[in-house]
């Protein structure tokens, strides 16, 4: 026979060993949707002008999670899909989506004109921005985050499309790229990892 005693220490050793446990599930790291690029030697930032002529760089948005996406506002079908997808995430987000800023980088800003990139962010999210400069600069802000992009002649002059890098780079609220989300990725899987990177993680 077990004397009550052994009984009562056999229960505090069950508590004791469950206890971690029940602790490291708690704290176990979230797993992100999108591939962890954390301190890779590129994408460190950019120095563009937006659409209302200001001039922007990485640090004007410390505090807030920037997701930044290159592309160009006659694009026939990616751009608008993937637009679509962040736009989504944000309403995902509900209010903590005033603790993100998406940037729109232009490939093509000898046609993405200041109004005409201000009409087409803002038709997603009137929240978004869209940058721009020179071919000079445009080429090396995408060189500096390995965006590959170019000119596509079309039928006739002028009707050219554009190839580029699809996907978000996604920067925590330090100022520190984290994340490149791949084309294809699901508004409720973007929303999450935006959501892990508001909360710290």
């Amino acid at each position: 026979m077990v004397s009550r005693f052994s009984a009562v220490r056999r229960s505090l050793l069950l508590v004791a060993c469950a206890a971690p446990l029940t602790f490291a599930a708690c704290s176990k790291p979230y797993a992100f949707h999108g591939v962890d690029i954390t301190g890779v030697p590129y994408a460190s930032g950019f120095d563009l002008t937006d659409f209302n002529g200001k001039r922007r760089t990485l640090s004007d948005f410390v505090g807030k999670v920037v997701v930044i996406y290159f592309g160009y506002t006659q694009c026939p079908d990616i751009c608008p899909a993937s637009m679509q997808v962040v736009a989504q995430a944000m309403d995902d987000l509900g209010p903590k989506a005033k603790d993100v800023q998406f940037l729109f980088i232009t490939v093509d800003p000898a046609r993405d004109t200041p109004d005409i990139l201000k009409a087409y962010v803002t038709h997603f999210n009137p929240t978004f921005l869209a940058l721009t400069g020179t071919p000079e600069q445009i080429d090396q802000t995408a060189k500096a985050f390995k965006v590959y992009y170019k000119k596509v002649p079309g039928k006739t002059p002028g009707s050219y499309t554009m190839d580029h890098t699809a996907g978000f780079y996604v920067f925590d609220p330090k100022g520190k790229i984290r994340l490149f989300e791949r084309e294809g990725v699901s508004a409720q899987d973007l929303a999450q990892d935006i959501n892990a990177l508001i909360d710290g993680h």
